[in-house]
């Protein structure tokens, strides 16, 4: 599958790409550099809204150099496309994303990919959600929330950190843990293949249309 292969990571600086990143290292694959897909203007990354220096400290602290393609959600695809003609280019032959069982992104990530003759790979393809989250706990990781979606959990979510008692607290709400479909948003600030963990300050909660935002600094110094 990907033992010995070269690969980029999709990476949103979330709890998903960063298990997927883990389990791909784990079962022998080869990482080459991880791939973050940002606004025009290149200072936050999409749906995750995450600073540019938090994603690339998060690249520093896994050895592992960042690459950046600012997009709209018009130039999203032909942006993506064109990056993989660098990642051909510098033999990088597989894929690695986060998604779990969203059917239409997952073909749409096999589809463009197969275009440049990159092998896309899921390694949470189709687990049950639960275990997706058991794995990332028992892994070690520190995810934090930093962005909700308000009509589906409130914003006094924003700031914990997921563990058993905030997965509970989630589930009782009648919403999928994993936020798959987009309900929550995660930053990872430590895991196993972190050389230290990632310093970060939280300022004042932003609301933009139903969405509820906890802006992340990286400290300095």
């Amino acid at each position: 599958m990907i033992e010995q292969k070269n690969f980029f990571t999709s990476w949103s600086g979330g709890k998903d790409s960063a298990l997927a990143h883990y389990k791909a290292v784990q079962e022998g694959g080869k990482p080459v550099c991880l791939l973050s897909m940002f606004e025009e203007n290149e200072e936050y990354s999409r749906s995750h809204a995450l600073p540019y220096g938090v994603i690339l400290a998060q690249a520093d602290a896994m050895g592992l150099p960042l690459l950046v393609r600012g997009a709209s959600w018009q130039t999203y695809e032909s942006q993506f496309l064109d990056v993989l003609d660098v990642m051909k280019r510098n033999g990088i032959t597989h894929g690695v994303f986060g998604d779990i069982d969203l059917e239409d992104h997952l073909v749409w990530v096999e589809q463009n990919c197969s275009r440049k003759d990159i092998q896309a790979y899921h390694p949470l393809r189709y687990k049950e959600r639960r275990k997706v989250l058991d794995e990332l706990l028992d892994a070690g990781f520190e995810a934090v929330i930093v962005v909700v979606d308000e009509e589906k959990l409130p914003s006094s979510f924003l700031g914990k950190e997921m563990n058993e008692e905030t997965i509970q607290e989630i589930e009782q709400l009648g919403v999928d843990p994993c936020g798959e479909e987009g309900e929550f948003h995660t930053l990872i600030v430590d895991g196993p293949m972190f050389n230290k963990r990632i310093p970060v300050d939280f300022k004042e909660i932003e609301h933009h249309d139903h969405y509820a935002f906890l802006p992340v600094k990286l400290q300095v110094g």
